[in-house]
């Protein structure tokens, strides 16, 4: 309860249903351990959520962006409502410090596990949504999925930016070398960094070799922007 507490504090939000905060953080491996029943794990608030998500940020972007047309704000709302994107909006709350994991998944880095950070997100939204009604789900989507949403659309598109913007600045090639491979099938770890020519940029971290290119050429694309503005 204290760490549900903490969390409440962080997400500027006290429910009156402390049920729906737990059920929000329970992953399936933790109800399935515990043998708390079938449906005490987050995946129907999930569903609640994901559907909340989708009306708030397409709302978001049909105001944003008058002169786009549907196509683009598809794109665009895809973009922001993935499975990468919400994991990285998690990381402002330290969303994985507070779930509720089964041992298995604990050991194998479930608290790191962009997935399962993702659907919990989206299990909190539709928790908040059920709690307080649609304006309180609203203002958190808007604090920590739509905010600064610039920077987030930078780190979905990383690759591909990155990819324009050496073709167009540098006459070397970007590449990603692969630096380790740790781990067994289901818990893999690569460490990948951008270079461009000989020189490297950013590092990155993760998962699958794809999403450590995207996370160094994420830092490739802060460092390069950094170097811009000193001159």
């Amino acid at each position: 309860m204290k760490l549900q507490r903490e969390f409440e504090k962080k997400i500027g939000y006290q429910f009156q249903d402390q049920k729906l905060l737990t059920q929000a953080l329970t992953h399936s491996s933790y109800a399935n351990e515990r043998h708390i029943g079938k449906h005490a794990d987050n995946e129907r608030l999930e569903f609640l959520g994901d559907a909340v998500l989708e009306i708030v940020s397409s709302e978001f972007l049909f105001h944003k962006y008058p002169n786009h047309p549907e196509g683009e704000l598809t794109r665009l709302r895809a973009s922001m409502v993935c499975e990468p994107t919400l994991a990285f909006c998690t990381r402002e709350l330290e969303l994985g410090k507070y779930l509720l994991l089964g041992k298995g998944e604990e050991q194998t880095g479930g608290r790191e596990r962009k997935s399962i950070l993702s659907d919990a997100l989206e299990a909190v939204i539709g928790a908040i949504y059920l709690d307080g009604g649609f304006a309180n789900a609203k203002e958190f989507i808007f604090r920590f999925v739509l905010n600064d949403i610039e920077h987030k659309q930078l780190f979905y598109d990383s690759k591909t930016i990155l990819q324009e913007l050496v073709q167009g600045n540098f006459s070397q090639e970007l590449h990603y070398h692969l630096l380790s491979e740790e781990g067994p099938d289901h818990d893999k770890k690569f460490v990948v960094e951008a270079r461009i020519g000989k020189d490297v940029y950013g590092q990155g971290v993760g998962r699958t070799k794809k999403g450590a290119e995207q996370e160094a050429a994420y830092h490739t694309l802060l460092l390069l922007k950094e170097q811009e503005s000193k001159g």
